[in-house]
């Protein structure tokens, strides 16, 4: 099949088959077909858009053009969670332990932070000799003795995925649900679990800016999952502020400690976690139901089974286990200053991207692939909407390295913080839940 008859028909708003989906994608990562034509069809996959047989097939092609991990010698119903993205977000450290920890194996394949979204492995990095890398048989070991491990993708995995992202992010053709929801199942479904939990954000720091747009990501990768033969479901939390208080590399993961150790009760982070977990622990087979499983994953707090599984993974990847006792062990900014509050009054917004820009800003996350990361740096949030404040009050406390990177980080933080009157309306956490019939 000729590629420019491929991109004429998607042009005119004509469904493809399979077989023309995979002759262009498996063109181009032989590299048969050229850039310039496989942006000339993203672009018109992006104006035309593709129905969800078209998007199953696109999914299915790229899931397929590398290796798929068996992980079939893992007994039990292996599980694992994918965000979209946000600011704070580090519910994977909290719920991954405390799942593990009720008895339902985690075999999780993580990403890196890009632009203004932490990534897990950066996270993970910053605790001292935690390998992200293991070999196949290392990972699934791993998983069969202590039920959890979190590693890097390999480049085997849905290399298609990676070679059209990269011309999506130059393209503007980024923000195309058909090509959201290709991208983040294919590799999903071939890292090979049996059960995934989507958390799809939504509000200013998050990827899909509205409910609308939000709402449909999440069912059209729900069905996808299903006709995979997978359990998927997804769950749309607000990401209208940031969901942790601790933005940045180091500071995530002491605030992941501090939550698996009991502490922070109350925290949307905390919550939003448990709710994720209770997800996973329903979906494991070890609840009959949400609140059953929310359930269980409190009590892996309380007993602290939670904590101790995060060290056992620590000890098994090679981190320093006394991290966990010890959280002055992470890395260690040379500046920590507050931003006052410029006047008194009520926060009524703060704005996620802004906070998740100014931690990029310090080098906490990366505007380009290759930047590399300070993981001593970021943000503390002192303040949260609704809260009051006095002027002079702190309203975050920066970690930073440089004195000009603080300077411009404060700067965005004074713009991100609306200080009014009025009480605000808040959202709940938790928005939406998209279930596996849906």
């Amino acid at each position: 099949m000729r590629a420019c008859d491929i991109i004429e028909k998607k042009k005119k708003g004509l469904r493809l088959s399979r077989e023309e989906i995979a002759s262009i994608v498996n063109g181009f990562t032989r590299g048969e077909v050229p850039d310039y034509q496989m942006s000339a069809f993203l672009m018109a996959v992006y104006f035309q858009g593709m129905d969800e047989e078209e998007t199953t097939d696109l999914t299915m092609v790229m899931m397929r053009s590398g290796e798929v991990v068996d992980l079939s010698a893992i007994p039990g119903i292996k599980v694992d969670k994918h965000s979209t993205g946000g600011v704070g977000d580090t519910t994977t450290l909290i719920l991954a332990p405390l799942v593990a920890a009720a008895g339902i194996p985690v075999a999780k394949m993580s990403g890196r932070g890009l632009g203004h979204t932490g990534g897990t492995l950066d996270k993970l990095e910053s605790i001292p000799g935690f390998r992200i890398q293991l070999t196949g048989d290392e990972f699934i070991e791993q998983v069969k003795r202590i039920g959890l491990a979190i590693i890097g993708q390999t480049a085997d995995l849905a290399p298609a995925d990676g070679k059209i992202y990269k011309l999506r992010d130059v393209t503007s053709t980024v923000d195309s649900i058909p090509l959201i929801a290709g991208s983040i199942m294919s590799k999903k479904l071939a890292a090979g679990t049996d059960a995934i939990l989507l958390d799809v954000k939504t509000g200013s720091g998050a990827f899909m800016p509205t409910m609308e747009l939000s709402r449909e990501l999440a069912r059209v990768m729900v069905k996808i999952g299903c006709k995979a033969g997978k359990r998927v479901r997804a769950v749309i939390t607000d990401m209208d502020q940031p969901l942790g208080t601790m933005i940045g590399n180091a500071l995530e993961v002491r605030e992941a400690v501090e939550i698996l150790n009991g502490e922070h009760r109350g925290s949307a982070l905390r919550e939003v976690s448990i709710i994720l977990g209770g997800h996973l622990i329903q979906m494991g087979g070890a609840a009959q139901n949400l609140e059953e499983g929310k359930a269980i994953a409190e009590k892996m707090i309380a007993n602290g089974l939670g904590a101790r599984k995060f060290r056992e993974m620590i000890a098994a990847q090679g981190g320093s286990v006394r991290v966990v006792e010890e959280l002055s062990l992470l890395p260690q900014p040379g500046i920590i200053r507050d931003v006052p509050a410029p006047g008194r009054g009520r926060i009524v917004k703060i704005n996620a991207l802004a906070v998740g820009q100014a931690a990029m800003v310090l080098g906490a996350g990366r505007e380009k692939k290759e930047d590399v990361i300070d993981p001593a740096v970021g943000l503390i949030l002192r303040k949260r909407v609704g809260d009051e404040v006095e002027k002079g009050e702190a309203l975050v406390s920066i970690y930073a390295n440089d004195e000009g990177k603080f300077g411009k980080a404060e700067k965005i933080i004074l713009d991100a913080f609306v200080v009014g009157e009025d009480p605000p309306s808040l959202l709940p956490l938790v928005l939406d839940t998209i279930m596996e019939d849906a």
